[in-house]
C-alpha cells in the first residue's frame, strides 16, 4: 500500500527488499504490509533557548549568557538524513531538541571561557559567529544543521557589567559634559560669528537697499522726466493737432459758408430771374399788349377822326369854310386822340410817361439851338400838363 508525507517530515522504509532502507522526504512510497516497516522522522525547525549560567570567563568573572538557536534535520542531504535517521529515528522532537540543546550549550560555555566579559558584551556578533561555527561543525555529524544563532542576553550577579557600565557611563557623562561645554563654547562662538555675520549682512542689506532705493529714485526721476517730456510733447502735439483741426474745421466751415452764400446768391438770382420772368409773364407782357391794343385803337380813332375832319374840311373848303372847319376837326381829332391816350395812360401810367419821353427825345437832337431845345421841352411840358389834367379829369 502507498504512504505519503508532507515536506516537513521524512519516511524510512525497511524490511523485505529494502536494504539499505529507503528514505523519502516529502513524497510517497509503496510499503508491503508484514514484509516491510515504515518509520517517520520530523524535519521541523526547532527553536532552542541556549542558557549558560555563571560561566567563568577568561579573567575569572562569572556571567550568564542566553542565546537563541534555530536547528533542524536536513532532509535534502541524503548523508545528513541517513546520519539523523541512525541517531534519532524513533525519537520525538523534544528528545531531538534536548540533544541538540545540550550540544549547543556545551559549545557556548566553551567559547565563553575563552573570551572576556568586555569582548562578549561589546562584540556580540563575534561571539554569535563563533558559537554558530563551532556548533554547526559538531551538529552536522548528527544530521542536524544550525539555521541561526543569536545572543539574546548577557548578565551577571556580581554587578561587574553594571560597574563596567558605570565607568563607561561616567566616562560618557564626562565626555558628554566636555562635549556639552565645547558645544556651548562652539555654539557661543558660532552664535557670535553668526550675530556678527548677521549684523554685517544686515548692514550690507541696508546698504544694498539704500543703493537700490537711490537707483530706483534716480530711475524713477528719469522715468518721470521722460514721462513728463513725452506728456508735454503729447500735449503740444495734441494742441497743435487740435489747432490744425480747428483751422481745418474753420476752413471747411468757411468753404461751407461760401458754398452756402454762393448757393443763396444763385438761389436769389434764380428767384430774381423767376420773379422777373413771372413779372414779365404776368404784368409787363399783358401791359404791353394792352398798351399796344389801346394805341392801335387810339390811332385808328385818330385816323378815323382825321379822315372825317379832312372830309369835312374838304367839304368846308369847297363851301368856303374849309380851313376853319379843318382846324376845328383837327383840334377835335387831337383832343379825341389825347383822350384815348389819356385813357391808355391812366391804366399804364409809368409806361405811358416813359413812352412819351422816348417819343419826344429824338426831336431834341433835330431842333437847332438852345431855343429849339427849350421849345421842344416847352411843348413836352405842355403835353405833360395836358396829360396830367386829362388824368385828373378821368
Amino acid at each position: 500500500m502507498f504512504f505519503t508525507c508532507g515536506p516537513n517530515e521524512a519516511m524510512v522504509v525497511s524490511g523485505f527488499c529494502r536494504s539499505p532502507p529507503v528514505m523519502v522526504a516529502g513524497g510517497r512510497v509503496l510499503v508491503i504490509p508484514c514484509l516491510q516497516q515504515i518509520q517517520r522522522i520530523s524535519l521541523n525547525t526547532l527553536t532552542l533557548p541556549v542558557r549558560s549560567e555563571k560561566v567563568y570567563t577568561r579573567h575569572g568573572v562569572p556571567i550568564s549568557v542566553t542565546g537563541i538557536a534555530q536547528v533542524k534535520i536536513q532532509g535534502q542531504n541524503k548523508e545528513m538524513l541517513a546520519a539523523a535517521c541512525q541517531m534519532f529515528l524513533g525519537k520525538s522532537e523534544s528528545e531531538i531538541g534536548q540533544i541538540a540543546l545540550e550540544t549547543l550549550e556545551g559549545h557556548q560555555r566553551a567559547i565563553m571561557a575563552h573570551m572576556t566579559v568586555e569582548e562578549i558584551y561589546k562584540d556580540r556578533q563575534k561571539f554569535s559567529d563563533q558559537v554558530f561555527r563551532v556548533a554547526s561543525s559538531d551538529l552536522v555529524n548528527m544530521g542536524i544543521s544550525v539555521v541561526s544563532y543569536t545572543l539574546k542576553d548577557v548578565h551577571d550577579e556580581q554587578d561587574y557589567l553594571r560597574s563596567l557600565g558605570k565607568g563607561r557611563t561616567a566616562q560618557v557623562q564626562r565626555d558628554a559634559r566636555v562635549g556639552e561645554a565645547e558645544a556651548k563654547r562652539d555654539a557661543g562662538i558660532r552664535e557670535a560669528r553668526a550675530r556678527q555675520e548677521q549684523v554685517s549682512a544686515q548692514l550690507l542689506s541696508e546698504e544694498a537697499t539704500a543703493r537700490a532705493q537711490r537707483d530706483f529714485q534716480v530711475a524713477q526721476a528719469e522715468c518721470d522726466g521722460a514721462v513728463s517730456a513725452r506728456r508735454a510733447t503729447a500735449e503740444l502735439a495734441f494742441q497743435l493737432q487740435a489747432a490744425r483741426s480747428q483751422q481745418a474745421i474753420a476752413a471747411q466751415r468757411g468753404e461751407v459758408a461760401l458754398v452756402e452764400r454762393a448757393q443763396r446768391a444763385q438761389l436769389q438770382e434764380q428767384e430774381v430771374g423767376r420773379r422777373q420772368q413771372e413779372l414779365e409773364a404776368t404784368v409787363r407782357k399783358p401791359a404791353e399788349a394792352e398798351r399796344y391794343r389801346l394805341e392801335q385803337l387810339a390811332e385808328a380813332q385818330k385816323m378815323q377822326v382825321l379822315l372825317q375832319a379832312e372830309a369835312e374840311a374838304e367839304a368846308l373848303r369847297v363851301t368856303g369854310c374849309a380851313r376853319a372847319a379843318a382846324l376845328g376837326s383837327r383840334a377835335r381829332a387831337e383832343a379825341a386822340a389825347a383822350a384815348a391816350k389819356a385813357e391808355a395812360f391812366g391804366q399804364f401810367r409809368d409806361a405811358a410817361v416813359v413812352e412819351l419821353v422816348l417819343q419826344r427825345l429824338p426831336q431834341v437832337g433835330t431842333s437847332g439851338g438852345i431855343w429849339g431845345h427849350l421849345g421842344i421841352f416847352g411843348d413836352f411840358w405842355g403835353h405833360f400838363r395836358t396829360f396830367g389834367d386829362t388824368l385828373g379829369t378821368f
